[in-house]
């Protein structure tokens, strides 16, 4: 089904409709917000895929990380990964595997 983003007029919130080919059908939207008609389609979000490895060679091991970068699961042993391979040294599957348990959460069930 096509969807479509619509930016409001009156009160500028973006939102998701679904679209069934009809002029008719656009006229009839309204913002969810507001409830204003005047919308106008707007470019929709999309998502970068970045690999494993692609994510490891961009990682600045130097730089400070907040709060909310650690609430991202797939960043769990990236700071340990960085600095191992900048020092020459394999870590092994072994530190793989558990690397892969903490970010899905099975490593923390396995300690309970």
């Amino acid at each position: 089904m096509p969807i479509f983003e619509y930016e409001c007029a009156r009160c500028r919130l973006i939102s998701s409709h679904v679209v069934m080919g009809s002029a008719r059908r656009r006229e009839r939207l309204e913002c969810p917000d507001c409830g204003s008609n005047r919308l106008k389609r707007v470019m929709s979000s999309f998502a970068v895929v970045e690999s494993e490895a692609s994510r490891l060679a961009n990682f600045d091991s130097s730089k400070p990380r907040d709060d909310s970068y650690y609430k991202d699961s797939r960043n769990v042993g990236m700071w340990a990964k960085k600095r191992a391979k900048e020092m020459g040294v394999d870590l092994g599957p072994k530190f793989e595997s558990t690397v892969e348990k903490a970010r899905s959460g099975k490593l923390i069930k396995e300690m309970i």
